[in-house]
């Protein structure tokens, strides 16, 4: 019944993505969502910045979007990934970082570990019953460190482009000149098309910082199903992360999948597909086993 259900599904969302939208089966249903959308709150914490946030109640296991470095809830991923839950009806959870998007805060200020005590509250304070984390870019490094922390919060992970210890292992692996420049200037600069200005500015105390929350030196005690989803054609953050990141989870149930023209974003219509199809499973795995 399982599987016949989950065919189903899937006729659909294909229906659904081929004309450009993932939660309607009309055009009448398209606009009742969109007069539903979800409505940006922000989540109060003493001394700490205030979490901008959007919600969707619905079923358990829920759904949590954990975008990229400098990136912000309201990305292609994140928002047709609430239509997507919306449709299904479960729960799902966007937000940004502290310094990013609609939240307070300076994200020249934030480091991993500040960004990681933002997805622990988010999982602990709001989102309801164990999650599926969805983390892009950086936010895939984010949900190994709140899925070791908070296990019995997290039902499954799914990365896009994880970028586990990458700012760290890059900024190593250049020449020791170039880094006595950059250590000497107090930051590290690195050239980007995902900026306005065309740059990110990484400070020595944030490379610093972000060496404690490193996760590929050892085994990863995380055990519940992982996938990975890594373009072959990202410039920003290399496919074998991936590969490091499956060697090293202790989980049993473990896939990479390689897209051989993906490029870091994910975004395109085939991407977004693709990543939705491999939370379906998941939910449909998931369920079944309870």
């Amino acid at each position: 019944m399982a599987a016949v259900a989950l065919r189903s599904c899937r006729r659909g969302l294909s229906h659904i993505l081929s004309n450009g939208g993932l939660a309607a089966l009309s055009s009448k249903r398209l606009e009742g969502d969109r007069r539903h959308k979800s409505t940006v709150q922000y989540a109060s914490r003493p001394d700490l910045p205030k979490l901008a946030y959007r919600r969707v109640k619905g079923k358990s296991p829920g759904v949590l979007f954990l975008p990229g470095y400098g990136s912000n809830m309201n990305g292609q991923k994140a928002e047709a990934l609430e239509e997507f839950c919306r449709s299904l009806g479960h729960s799902y959870l966007r937000f940004d970082y502290t310094g990013h998007g609609a939240s307070e805060g300076v994200l020249a200020d934030g480091t991993i570990g500040v960004w990681k005590k933002d997805v622990l509250f988010v999982l602990d304070e709001l989102a309801e019953g164990p999650q599926i984390m969805v983390g892009s870019s950086i936010g895939g490094w984010l949900m190994l460190l709140a899925a070791i922390a908070r296990p019995e919060k997290t039902a499954a992970l799914v990365g896009i482009s994880t970028a586990a210890d990458h700012i760290v292992t890059s900024f190593n692996s250049l020449p020791i000149e170039t880094r006595k420049d950059f250590e000497e200037k107090g930051e590290w600069t690195v050239p980007t098309k995902h900026s306005e200005e065309g740059l990110y500015k990484f400070s020595m105390d944030f490379l610093r910082e972000a060496e404690n929350h490193c996760v590929l030196q050892s085994p990863i005690p995380i055990t519940c199903p992982v996938r990975l989803i890594h373009g072959l054609k990202d410039e920003d953050v290399p496919w074998h992360i991936s590969m490091q990141v499956a060697e090293r989870v202790l989980s049993p149930d473990v896939d990479v999948i390689l897209r051989r023209h993906g490029q870091h974003r994910m975004s395109e219509k085939d991407d977004i597909k693709l990543m939705v199809y491999t939370i379906d499973d998941l939910i449909d795995k998931l369920t079944t086993m309870v």
